[in-house]
């Protein structure tokens, strides 16, 4: 998949799949309600709209949803469209309003110059 955008609320239940898949749409709707509130036709709404675009597959037995992608996939997707749109696609000027916004301790500091070392 190339570029996967999610709204907030399907960051939320896909969250949730993601920590256990595969998981049952009933299921998913009680977890839903517990942790954010919503009602079982909220879930079942935004169930149907990440099978229409592709992102889970919902089978029986019991409608098993499954995710099509990876959460680090999503991410990065979502990383380089805020980097396109914030920051002109430039990765420096992502990284500089980090550093300059963001308190950084000495240990992430430290990690983060090992990434890019090894990159």
């Amino acid at each position: 998949m190339e570029s996967v955008k999610l709204y907030d609320s399907e960051w939320k239940l896909m969250e949730i799949l993601w920590e256990g898949e595969p998981v049952s749409a009933r299921d998913l709707a009680v977890l839903a309600a517990e942790r954010i509130g919503w009602n079982k036709n909220t879930t079942y709404t935004i169930i149907k709209k990440l099978v229409e675009k592709g992102v889970i597959r919902r089978e029986e037995p019991g409608f098993s949803c499954t995710s099509l992608v990876k959460k680090e996939e999503v991410q990065r997707s979502e990383t380089r469209s805020l980097i396109d749109k914030l920051f002109r696609g430039s990765r420096k000027a992502f990284f500089a309003a980090l550093l300059e916004d963001e308190e950084i301790s000495e240990d992430e500091l430290a990690q983060l110059k090992d990434m890019i070392e090894k990159r």
